[in-house]
């Protein structure tokens, strides 16, 4: 439901705004409300009674303007839009100062799609299984669309760092790690070993998406995707870490009553190979190092987990569900030892 006023979105002060800089853009009174399920920055979905947009800003209280860069997800889109890659029109970057003075942390504006992110395989079985399988189709064929995009053509060519990418981002995952460090892993130090010591040669850099998968798009009613979200992670860099990624989502957890949400065993699911040779062969790229980056996947989501349960021990956390991310960590990283011996 809309409320007049929901916790970080001042809607006076953003009628004004965007009154002075897109004069005519809203035609009535606006209303908004926030859109669940975001796992970071905060998304509202904005209606003055004829047309619709969406606002995204950090979340409330936060400082770390690093950790959540709205000019960043507000550039990756903006050069985007013009290609043939599915992204929401940008309207408006409202940054500091005066963005402190609208909603207290800078925010863009943005138009809103119609369409369905689909996070379960419950949420997916009304579609049947053709349906099914011709959106995660779309879903790898979409991404071989933004991996095609050239970087310095639509301007993004300083958008990252490609050089030593997959090294940093080891390093990174690993530093992660022992930030919240609280508890014994067995065999979680091994994969991060193990993946030190077979690190592959990255092929050209490309805009990579960082957290690309089914319910970070919105599906139409054609089965075709009509815009990627959640732009957060998005860098220049080894484009396989995206295809890595939607492998591992695409592997069923096989956890009965599992707080992580998977679609993978939905009637029609494509297999996990058949994404592989589908991406294979729209991109040309080569995917014989595949099992490394989906073992890296794995290793990342184990991290990001092991995070969860740190802060649900120490009681930051709010909601339900977290006294169960614990015994997930595990199994995440047997996958990742696994799937990188197979390899």
């Amino acid at each position: 439901m809309s409320v007049d006023h929901p916790p970080g979105l001042d809607l006076d002060r953003l009628r004004a705004l965007l009154d002075r800089e897109r004069p005519g853009l809203v035609t009535g009174p606006l209303t908004g409300r926030l859109i669940e399920g975001g796992r970071s920055n905060l998304t509202y979905a904005l209606c003055d009674g004829t047309s619709k947009w969406v606002v995204r800003r950090p979340p409330l209280g936060h400082v770390l303007a690093t950790a959540h860069d709205m000019k960043r997800e507000h550039r990756v889109i903006s050069a985007l839009h013009p290609t043939g890659v599915p992204v929401p029109r940008p309207v408006l970057l409202c940054e500091n100062p005066e963005a402190a003075q609208v909603l207290g942390a800078p925010f863009y504006v943005m138009e809103f799609v119609e369409g369905t992110p689909y996070r379960t395989a419950e949420q997916l079985a009304p579609l049947g299984a053709e349906r099914t399988r011709n959106a995660v189709l779309s879903l790898v064929d979409t991404l071989v669309e933004l991996h095609a995009v050239d970087p310095a053509e639509v301007g993004l060519a300083d958008f990252g760092r490609p050089e030593g990418f997959l090294d940093r981002q080891l390093r990174r995952w690993g530093k992660q790690l022992d930030a919240s460090r609280n508890r014994e892993l067995a065999g979680i130090d091994e994969l991060h070993a193990a993946l030190g010591r077979s690190l592959p040669a990255s092929p050209a850099p490309a805009v990579v998406h960082g957290d690309y998968r089914l319910d970070n798009v919105l599906i139409g009613e054609d089965d075709e995707i009509k815009a990627i979200l959640d732009w957060e992670m998005s860098t220049l860099g080894d484009p396989l870490t995206d295809l890595g990624l939607l492998v591992m989502y695409s592997r069923p957890l096989e956890l009965p009553d599992s707080p992580i949400s998977t679609t993978a065993t939905a009637a029609g699911h494509p297999s996990p190979e058949e994404l592989i040779e589908r991406y294979a062969a729209r991109s040309g790229r080569d995917v014989s190092a595949v099992s490394w980056y989906t073992a890296f996947a794995w290793f990342k989501l184990a991290v990001i987990l092991e995070g969860i349960h740190y802060r649900y021990t120490q009681g930051q956390t709010v909601g339900r569900g977290f006294d169960r991310i614990g015994e997930l960590v595990p199994v995440f990283i047997d996958h990742g030892l696994t799937t990188l011996q197979e390899g």
